[in-house]
């Protein structure tokens, strides 16, 4: 299986490295960095001053070189009426994003003693892994440590692990 990770933006060596690294630790998979691309025309809604999220997974898909395709933005992503999204990905689908923008507060809420930046890096590998999932056909997990457990705050995806549950994975092995 190959992932290709299609940056949009300006996305940075040290987001890229962490979606790479976490990528092939938890799904086994080889992994490739597409060359950076422009954001997709269409995509910015200006009433909203957000991005479409559903332009970007058309960007992944369409110029991704992969089995699996995930764009990654600093910019601020929504889904139909929903405020924001950390990512999305369409079940068994080729195609999924992940935007950084809303993944970097200064803390966790006290949750460990980690740096902002180390916070930052296990919040991008975990949203990683989870819209991957989805495109393996994985849904929202109940268990709140499961990297598939549904986080629409930062202080949920905080609280995941990086790996999937033992249910989750044996749903995909």
């Amino acid at each position: 299986m190959l992932v290709d990770i299609v940056p949009v933006g300006n996305v940075s060596a040290n987001v890229k490295r962490s979606a790479s690294a976490a990528l092939r630790s938890v799904y086994d998979c080889d992994v490739t960095i597409h060359d950076a691309q422009s954001v997709p025309n269409g995509a910015y809604d200006a009433d909203r001053n957000q991005y479409t999220a559903e332009t970007f997974i058309q960007l992944a898909e369409r110029v991704g070189r992969g089995d699996k395709n995930i764009a990654i933005t600093p910019h601020d992503l929504f889904y139909r009426r929903r405020n924001y999204v950390f990512g999305l990905a369409y079940l068994d689908g080729s195609g999924s994003v992940v935007s950084t923008y809303r993944l970097q507060t200064s803390s966790d809420g006290g949750f460990s003693n980690q740096s902002a930046a180390d916070i930052f890096e296990d919040r991008v590998r975990k949203e990683i892994v989870h819209e991957i999932g989805h495109t393996y056909g994985l849904e929202h997990c109940d268990n709140n440590r499961c990297v598939m457990n549904f986080s629409p705050t930062v202080r949920e995806v905080d609280i995941k692990e990086e790996n999937l549950c033992g249910s989750c994975q044996r749903l995909i092995s």
